[in-house]
């Protein structure tokens, strides 16, 4: 019920990204002289930080074991014992949620056999899992070699003498980041090669960055609401009034900053700590968490629109406020922690909006977002303790700061929407299509318009006889973005807002109001004399594409084209970004109409498969996929050890990539590049 509340009081925004997978484990190889007819095979693991590896013996129902194969079929030596290992960690897995053994930075494996004359190398596999505090990737399966020293061996009755007449030799073996394909680097060693470029090191850290500034700019909005921006002269007033002399009091300022910091920080290490990327992502693209999302949006907005107030319990701000007179650093703290509470009617929705997308993006995101949230809000006091006179500078408290909780209120209450959206391209309901997405936008901005123009008026405001420059700014700026979007009811392409609405295809005219189709929905001026079977057209480019991966590989096969997989989503804002602004572009959209086959498989897709498609995942054995999205997902996870979308695949007839996989690349030059390249490579 705890997992279920906190994810009900958090939202995701809709520029989540997915994280590509990984393979953060290196092996190498070496032998260990016991005896003069025995020796220790051993194997060792370099793990990323962060990762860990999981032991030769795990409960039932839990991860991947451990496992070593040892190739003795040419009978040169013989298995003594079993596979040895070090002592490792037993803890509560956070993923499985059951006590295992793991290991953590390096982990040793050793396996004892006794050699017969002739034996120069032992070949062998390792089956392993690895996870982090969030994931998994799917089970990976490595070549071992191992080079023995040159033995010869005389029998005399039963005693047996062996002679080593060479020196010991290391075989290494590496697994970079999302690799499976192993080839022989030279006669002593054994190189898997990386077969997906690993971009999301770099997405990351612009990731992170993204959240750190949106989370930033919201914590200064939440600066400017009436239950936090009264409190900046009163705190200030009371650390210079109350301390000895103004080092003390800009001391004691700084000191309540960072506990404001430290609060919120910790908020975002118990969400990273509760939640795991994997699940907010899935909750992400479930069409009933998104319904929930926009049922809480919706009670936000009208919250501060100024319908009622959400608060927590008065008891909770009188014990913390009975615990600030304590005075020192104790009593500073339970300040910052009252400020929290006493101002969460406006900093609620807020701080549960980010968290949430912060987590989608897993890892320290919702630390890092609850950084930014909270540096916003405690930069003021610490600044203003050591200024004191820029207090005369601040505007007074006024109507203004329920303008901005107005302003946020229409925002969220737009937002809110998005998720319902979400939900119904999820389902296919076609309730919630393009069109009415636009015109229920097009009423929330340009109610929001008349309310800065003062012809409007809500709960709590204060009468207006005026209106300052800065509103009417504001009001123009919103009631120009209304009328931007008009033309988006009769098929205009919106480029602004292209992440939010649903696409074009997915509207009651995919081609524009008043355009005349032919048949079948394809337009006159653009349609086929017979689509092959199971193909469709994608409006409003006619791109022909195909929902299924076997029928669209056989189509590329009798037309003699490569193949370019999209792994796409329903919720996958930034597949929305590429097909609205990259592939409209003429020279991009002529090399998918007439270069490539294009196939778009719907990770989240909700159909349920036939029962004899319900199959047991390849990258998560033990686990049975329900839809169709199960099977795309688990396609491209085990496949392309990656789980990010878009992702982008050219490949042969063979399904061999002509060309590493790209994410997303909003760059049309690079991305004409990326087809280009893999194009050419076709037939060669």
């Amino acid at each position: 019920m705890k997992k279920f509340l906190l994810a009900c009081a958090a939202l995701v925004l809709s520029t989540a990204a997915f994280a590509q997978i990984l393979e953060p484990v290196k092996w190498s190889t070496s032998v260990e002289k016991v005896s003069d007819t025995e020796f220790d095979l051993v194997s060792k693991a370099t793990i990323e930080k962060g990762w860990h590896l999981y032991s030769q013996n795990v409960p039932a129902d839990g991860p991947i074991a451990t496992s070593f194969i040892y190739d003795d079929s040419e009978g040169n030596f013989t298995i003594v014992g079993n596979t040895t290992e070090e002592e490792g960690h037993t803890i509560q897995d956070p993923v499985f949620e059951m006590e295992i053994k793991y290991f953590e930075n390096k982990a040793t494996f050793k396996q004892r056999i006794q050699v017969k004359e002739g034996a120069a190398t032992v070949n062998g596999f390792v089956e392993f899992m690895v996870c982090d505090d969030s994931r998994c990737l799917p089970p990976s399966e490595v070549e071992l070699t191992f080079n023995l020293p040159k033995v010869s061996v005389a029998a005399s009755g039963n005693e047996t003498a062996a002679n080593v007449t060479a020196s010991e030799e290391t075989h290494v073996t590496e697994t970079p980041e999302a690799s499976h394909e192993v080839a022989a680097a030279s006669t002593h060693d054994t190189v898997v090669k990386e077969s997906v470029e690993g971009s999301d090191k770099s997405d990351s850290k612009r990731g992170l960055f993204t959240i750190f500034i949106l989370a930033f700019l919201s914590g200064f909005a939440a600066l400017l609401t009436p239950c936090v921006f009264p409190m900046i002269p009163m705190t200030v007033s009371f650390f210079t009034k109350q301390s000895k002399n103004k080092a003390v009091g800009i001391k004691n300022a700084i000191i309540y900053g960072i506990c404001i910091i430290v609060i919120y920080v910790l908020l975002g290490t118990a969400v990273t700590g509760i939640f795991g990327a994997d699940a907010l992502n899935a909750l992400a693209a479930n069409p009933w968490f998104n319904i929930i999302f926009f049922v809480l949006l919706v009670v936000f907005a009208v919250s501060f629109l100024g319908a009622f107030e959400i608060m927590l319990p008065n008891s909770w701000a009188n014990k913390v406020d009975s615990q600030a007179d304590r005075g020192g650093l104790v009593g500073i703290f339970f300040m910052a922690l009252a400020l929290a509470i006493v101002s969460f009617s406006c900093t609620g929705p807020i701080v549960g909006t980010l968290l949430v997308e912060a987590a989608s993006k897993g890892g320290i995101a919702p630390i890092v977002g609850m950084l930014g949230f909270s540096l916003a809000i405690a930069l003021p006091f610490a600044l203003f303790a050591a200024f004191p006179g820029w207090l005369n500078s601040l505007p007074k408290s006024g109507g203004w700061l329920n303008t901005v909780k107005v302003v946020l209120g229409f925002l969220e209450l737009a937002l809110a929407f998005k998720f319902l959206s979400n939900a119904d391209y999820i389902m296919q309901w076609h309730i919630l299509e393009r069109e009415v997405f636009i015109a229920i936008w097009i009423a929330v901005f340009g109610a929001l318009a008349f309310y800065l123009f003062g012809k409007i008026q809500l709960p709590h405001d204060s009468p207006l006889s005026h209106i300052s420059v800065g509103r009417l700014g504001l009001g123009l700026i919103t009631l120009t973005f209304t009328i931007y979007m008009i033309p988006g009811l009769w098929g205009a392409p919106l480029n602004l807002i292209s992440a939010f609405p649903p696409p074009p295809n997915y509207s009651e005219s995919p081609y524009g109001v008043g355009y005349k189709n032919a048949g079948g929905g394809v337009a006159a001026a653009d349609s086929h004399e017979a689509l092959p079977e199971g193909a469709h057209l994608m409006a409003p480019h006619n791109i022909m594409a195909f929902h299924d991966y076997e029928t669209g590989l056989a189509y590329a096969k009798k037309v003699g084209k490569p193949v370019m997989i999209d792994f796409t989503g329903y919720t996958c804002v930034n597949c929305r970004k590429m097909e609205n602004n990259v592939w409209v572009k003429p020279e991009i959209l002529e090399i998918l109409k007439n270069d490539v086959v294009l196939i778009s498989l719907y990770v989240d897709d909700k159909k349920e498969l036939p029962e004899d498609m319900k199959v047991e995942y390849v990258s998560r054995p033990g686990k049975f996929m329900k839809d169709f999205g199960d099977k795309w997902s688990d396609l491209q996870a085990s496949r392309y050890k990656a789980n990010s979308q878009p992702f982008y695949v050219i490949m042969d007839h063979e399904e061999n990539s002509l060309i590493d996989p790209v994410g997303y690349t909003p760059d049309v030059a690079e991305y004409k590049s990326w087809l280009n390249e893999g194009i050419s490579k076709f037939g060669k």
